[in-house]
């Protein structure tokens, strides 16, 4: 009985220690690693957006794919969307977040791409240490917010891949490779 004890209070104490159950914090160097990968990214989102002719933004690979220009509008409507849903940031006045997505055009994409880049690095700016261990939902899950930013990134990251796919299919060399 003794030993029985004995084995189920270091069990419970072996749990109470380990990382699962304590609580997760914002990891060390979160903003200064997020905003390096981040800024990384958005540059070559905006040189993507830049080479691009304008006759190749409706450029689809095939019927019912996202066309390039959607793409990129898809990457903006989430730079505002994950913001305003989970850690309740809204997207900035006169931003139809919900309409973002059908919008077309070069100067389009552009004008809403170097914005959108500009407000998510503006959201990283006003959250602090607590903000960022708060407890908030993403896609009907409890997580941290630190986690929206890491979904936000890995969302831009994905459909930066696929960009580049996309432009080289269409014959154009991403700037960074020349």
């Amino acid at each position: 009985m003794r030993i029985s004890c004995l084995f189920i209070l270091m069990l419970l104490l072996a749990l109470a220690f380990t990382p699962a159950t304590q609580a997760r914090q914002a990891p060390d160097g979160l903003e200064e690693g997020f905003l390096g990968r981040y800024n990384y990214m958005a540059q070559r989102l905006v040189a993507l957006a830049d080479a691009l002719p304008e006759d190749k933004f409706s450029w689809s690979p095939a019927e019912g794919v996202m066309s390039m220009e959607r793409v990129f509008m898809h990457i903006i409507h989430y730079n505002y969307s994950y913001p305003a849903t989970s850690l309740g940031i809204p997207a900035p006045d006169g931003i139809d977040v919900d309409n973002l997505e059908a919008m077309t055009g070069k100067a389009s994409v552009q004008a809403h791409l170097s914005n959108s880049l500009e407000h998510v690095r503006q959201v990283l700016a006003q959250l602090s240490e607590e903000d960022l261990k708060a407890s908030v939902e993403l896609y009907g899950r409890k997580t941290q917010a630190w986690n929206v930013l890491l979904q936000l990134q890995t969302h831009m990251g994905e459909h930066l891949g696929q960009l580049i796919a996309y432009t080289r299919m269409n014959g154009v060399v991403p700037p960074w490779s020349l």
